[in-house]
């Protein structure tokens, strides 16, 4: 079984000391996010573990988790999200050269094949036009030449919660933003996919199979192949992605909705910063569940369509 550690939440960034503890434990507790009163057991134990799928902006503070992770023996990829953008869109992301020092160390210590960079999502605004994007791609690829062999990129989703955020960040700080035609999408995609190839980088997209053009391919985001290549053993998986364009291999995700203190205002995964916060204030990283759920109201995430993650378009 492959672990996702997750699209819902930022584990490596808040709660990498609930993670190892875990991790020592041998499993988690969940709850199904469509019935609070179904509880089940994640097993995190070794001889059950083909592999762990890291997602995150800032891997810092659990830099000695992965090494952990490593010693147990069990092959772990990065999804790591790197999109250098101003403070009124990500509030409380860690600069982009601390990002890119964090994704080079990770690459020299365990291989390239194990941190996949993340440009991910792509927000049209007035602060992030499509100039902007080519310029700081192109910076940021240049970063990180030599040290990954791939990005996967997405388009900003508006759903209602997304476009509630937006228009009260853009209210807040003064700017404006848009969700412009494909064409437009299509011809940046085109961009960013030729400066990312000139750096020995090829650029995947994620859940949204309408820019998947000559030179691009489809992202899977949890990927048993690479974790094969990663472990140098075979990992028995399916492709199972739960909605029609997700391309990933069957996985157990361990997050939580509603539990990432980053403040990104166009985020998926959570309806109320405020409420991310309080439940990151209030997680026990001695217990079970990820935050406190048994007794609880029922968790606060969206119905469907809107059930999304964090980072990007993958979904179980």
């Amino acid at each position: 079984m492959i672990i996702s550690a997750s699209y819902k939440t930022d584990i490596p960034a808040f709660y990498g000391r609930w993670f190892r503890n875990r991790l020592r434990a041998g499993y988690c507790k969940m709850v199904n996010p469509f019935n609070a009163h179904q509880v089940f057991e994640v097993s995190l134990r070794p001889e059950d573990v083909d592999g762990i799928v890291f997602w995150t902006k800032n891997p810092g503070p659990f830099l000695d988790g992965l090494a952990d992770v490593h010693e147990r023996g069990i092959p772990f990829i990065v999804q790591y999200t790197i999109n250098g953008y101003p403070r009124v869109l990500e509030s409380r992301v860690v600069p982009a050269d601390k990002s890119i020092e964090h994704f080079r160390r990770i690459a020299d210590t365990y291989g390239r094949l194990v941190p996949v960079w993340r440009y991910d999502t792509i927000v049209f605004s007035s602060e992030t036009p499509p100039d902007f994007h080519r310029r700081n791609f192109e910076r940021l690829a240049s970063a990180l030449e030599g040290a990954t062999d791939e990005v996967v990129v997405s388009f900003a989703q508006i759903y209602k919660k997304t476009q509630r955020n937006m228009n009260e960040a853009a209210k807040e700080h003064g700017f404006t933003w848009s969700d412009p035609p494909a064409s437009e999408k299509l011809a940046l995609v085109r961009e960013l996919a030729a400066m990312a190839r000139a750096r020995g980088i090829q650029l995947k997209v994620c859940s949204q199979k309408a820019y998947v053009v000559e030179g691009v391919q489809e992202a899977r985001c949890v990927d048993a192949q690479r974790i094969m290549e990663v472990a140098g053993r075979l990992v028995a998986s399916k492709l199972k992605g739960n909605r029609k364009e997700c391309g990933c291999f069957y996985s157990k995700d361990i997050g939580d909705y509603d539990t990432c203190p980053h403040g990104c205002v166009y985020c998926y995964a959570v309806t109320s910063t405020a409420v991310a916060a309080r439940r990151f204030r209030e997680h026990d990283p001695e217990g079970e569940f990820l935050y406190p759920r048994v007794g609880a109201p029922p968790p606060e995430t969206p119905s469907e369509p809107d059930q999304v993650p964090l980072f990007g378009r993958v979904k179980r």
